[in-house]
């Protein structure tokens, strides 16, 4: 039987996703204490100052909070001078710039890497909110500070209506059916399309662990994007066989359906489904995030081997793997990743989240020269074993 997890209140990973996921929501009290404290109020707004950071403040007009405005990033200072009384200011992708923030991706290790978006952190005073919404993606909210009252309502789905006139998608009304407030370490989680009301009962932080789903037009396009390489799809198609005259203006049922089959035909591609599959769902969600490296080469490796440095996975940067025709293939960044056979056991075990050591065993000209590629991508990086928590 497997084993139960604190993150989901002592119930299994399998309870959770037959029971819960995508389904119905769970409050799990204490679920992640050591969250709390990893980030205060004060961080978050010196981090949303930084020009890299996608961040945005919304403001509630103090003459009448059910007008709303948004500012996003760059934020300056004097975006924070004569705040109104409610106001909530949002950052993104707060994983890719703490160590301790990324590690907590492992809380969840039943969910893929290839299904996460972000860490988003919320910090508003008392009384400060987004609105009555609904997200179209799963979503653990954790309470990294102080206090937050979270509601929940209705389902929803595309055709709800919102709010007009606003600049963010707000519901009008939630039909209240949960009502708690959650404390440092605490976790909800809201399944998609589930209306959601949350409201800082004191200065607090939210941490929002997302993971989103491709939506069919990108998958589309990824598509596109693999065909239109292929040169022999670039070459006119080879015209039907014309037994009879039609009106020089008509594109007739027969000539429509020939063109969607050829089209289909490509569609139902396997090679060019999974390698537009595979370069979409391993785009970055903030490509901005990834840091550019110093070049490293295959001699300055060999002089770190066995020196205590670890490599791991770069916070901001995504690697995932699969298997086609019995050979375990890699993609990076939203582009195919070829590796050495020695090095792929290690470069699978750092794309499931482990850290591993850069030892005597990696003492391999293929392996090293792997290592300093994905090291000069930002794919992968190389810490001393005291900067990072095994």
């Amino acid at each position: 039987m497997s084993q139960t997890l604190d993150v989901l209140g002592g119930i299994t990973a399998e309870q959770f996703l037959s029971e819960y996921w995508q389904k119905k929501p769970l409050l799990v009290r204490n679920a992640i204490p050591e969250i709390a404290g990893i980030l205060e109020p004060n961080d978050v707004m010196e981090l949303a100052l930084e020009n890299e950071i996608s961040a945005r403040l919304i403001k509630q007009k103090d003459r009448d909070p059910n007008q709303w405005t948004v500012k996003s990033s760059p934020l300056i200072k004097a975006d924070f001078q004569k705040m109104p009384k409610l106001w909530t200011l949002l950052v993104q992708a707060v994983d890719h710039y703490s160590f301790d923030l990324s590690e907590m991706w492992k809380k969840f290790p039943f969910i893929p890497q290839w299904r996460r978006e972000d860490i988003m952190v919320s910090y508003a005073p008392k009384g400060g909110s987004v609105g009555k919404h609904f997200d179209f993606y799963d979503v653990f909210l954790v309470q990294g500070y102080g206090h937050r009252r979270w509601q929940l309502g209705q389902q929803c789905d595309a055709s709800t209506e919102y709010v007009a006139g606003q600049p963010l998608k707000l519901l009008p009304e939630i039909d209240v059916n949960f009502d708690e407030v959650l404390a440092p370490g605490d976790l909800l989680y809201v399944p998609p399309g589930l209306a959601h009301y949350g409201v800082a009962e004191d200065d607090c932080l939210t941490y929002s662990f997302g993971f989103r789903m491709p939506n069919v037009a990108d998958m589309v396009d990824s598509l596109g994007d693999a065909l239109s390489i292929d040169e022999c799809l670039q070459n006119p198609l080879i015209d039907i066989q014309r037994d009879q005259t039609s009106a020089i203006g008509e594109i007739t049922s027969h000539e429509l359906q020939y063109l969607r089959e050829k089209l289909l035909e490509e569609l139902q591609n396997p090679n060019a489904l999974n390698e537009a599959l595979m370069t979409l769902i391993s785009r970055p969600g903030y490509p901005n995030n990834i840091p550019e490296n110093d070049e490293i080469g295959v001699g300055d490796l060999e002089e770190a081997l066995d020196q205590g440095y670890l490599l791991k996975l770069e916070p901001a940067s995504r690697l995932l793997y699969s298997e086609f025709d019995g050979v375990l293939r890699f993609w990076a960044n939203g582009e195919r990743v070829d590796i050495s056979e020695a090095f792929t056991s290690k470069l699978k075990m750092i794309a499931d989240g482990e850290i591993i050591e850069l030892n005597e065993e990696m003492y391999d000209q293929a392996i090293l020269e792997n290592i300093a590629e994905l090291m000069n991508t930002s794919i992968i990086m190389l810490l001393p074993s005291d900067e990072t928590a095994e």
